[in-house]
């Protein structure tokens, strides 16, 4: 009864390990027909997930031996650990590629240290005959405590990067992107809550692990955590990046509370000034050829509050997103008619769209907000 039990163990962690390899190889491979020129802007964090779901490599010494208590030390240790990481790396990659990935990468590679430092001794332990951890002694259940701070440390990491997540998500409800591909702001509200939905399952073989055997329990846990290798393998390959953001609306037009306080002449006059710095920076110096282009740039170019930007575009120029596209759209028209040897696809990129299905799309919703039925 006790080989059988061993040989449960030993096969549902060969079906994780397997799932995680699918995963990878599904991630790496599957690019659709897309431009190689635009896989890192569609797909970020590809490369960074088939990596991580190949990492799972470092638990095989528990397939061939479930039983070995090292094995088992490193095999419990490891979610914890190492996926409350994982998530957030890959949301900081994914989400915050055209926002803010370059200032959390400081983060994100210290906490990858402070990780791969965590799991060399139990790897070591695991791999190399002679142990340097005896898990039944006071060393192996002392780096139960230490795997346990830094699960809540990582937790804490992936709890920003969450955070973070949401914080962009909400910025995108209204039009603060100039191209609809920057922000999936539907695929953020699927995933950015997953890592909650992790945790039971990552937990469940370590704290089970002091009232009973937690093998038993993680036979169970590696299987649901198989089907929901697949199941967010089914959610992230379509390329969401390409998906339009939902029609937002612009940030609400209210006076602040000094407005009230001012003269029709100020407030026309500072008006004039935004509008003038608008026309000159996104028109004349074609900021809108930036297919990154976002409120924020004008809002730190001209010096005025993100209040009173938003509000002279609405007013002025029909709204931050149907300025910079209605640019955009003429421009395509102009380069198609200067260039008529050059592709679509090289046309909407010249003209500051990512692709040409990113013209085509907000070609399209164009003539439903200017032509309404």
């Amino acid at each position: 009864m006790i080989q059988e039990a061993y040989y449960y163990w030993g096969l549902s962690a060969i079906v994780y390990i397997a799932t995680c390899y699918i995963f990878s190889a599904v991630r790496w491979f599957h690019t659709c027909d897309k431009p190689k020129e635009s896989h890192e802007y569609i797909w970020p964090d590809r490369k960074a997930q088939a990596i991580v779901y190949l990492l799972s490599s470092i638990l095989i010494p528990y397939i061939f031996n479930p039983k070995d208590e090292n094995a088992w030390l490193l095999w419990k240790c490891y979610f914890p650990v190492t996926y409350y990481f994982y998530c957030g790396m890959l949301l900081f990659c994914f989400f915050g590629s055209v926002k803010q990935w370059n200032q959390w990468k400081g983060v994100t590679w210290l906490a990858g240290a402070i990780v791969a430092l965590t799991m060399t001794p139990l790897i070591i332990n695991a791999w190399i005959p002679g142990s340097i951890l005896q898990p039944d002694k006071w060393g192996g259940q002392f780096y139960l405590w230490i795997a346990a701070a830094i699960s809540i440390l990582m937790m804490c990491y992936c709890a920003v990067a969450m955070w973070q997540v949401w914080k962009w998500m909400h910025q995108a409800s209204d039009e603060t992107y100039s191209n609809p591909e920057d922000f999936p702001s539907s695929y953020a509200h699927r995933v950015w809550l997953a890592p909650v939905f992790f945790t039971p399952f990552l937990w469940a073989g370590f704290i089970s692990d002091f009232f009973t055997d937690g093998r038993n329990v993680m036979f169970w846990m590696n299987l649901v955590l198989s089907v929901m290798n697949i199941i967010l393998l089914i959610t992230v390959m379509p390329a969401w990046r390409r998906a339009a953001i939902l029609p937002g609306r612009e940030e609400e037009s209210t006076a602040t509370y000094e407005d009230s306080f001012e003269s029709k002449s100020i407030m026309e006059d500072r008006m004039n000034k935004i509008a003038k710095f608008i026309d000159e920076y996104v028109n004349q110096q074609q900021a809108y050829l930036n297919p990154h282009l976002k409120i924020e740039n004008v809002v730190n170019g001209c010096g005025y509050s993100r209040t009173y930007v938003s509000k002279t575009f609405q007013e002025r120029f029909g709204g931050f997103f149907n300025y910079v596209n209605s640019l955009r759209l003429a421009h395509y028209d102009r380069y198609a008619a200067e260039h008529p040897a050059i592709t679509k696809e090289a046309t909407a990129q010249a003209s500051g769209f990512t692709s040409y299905q990113s013209y085509y799309k907000v070609r399209e919703r164009m003539k439903v907000t200017h032509n309404p039925t």
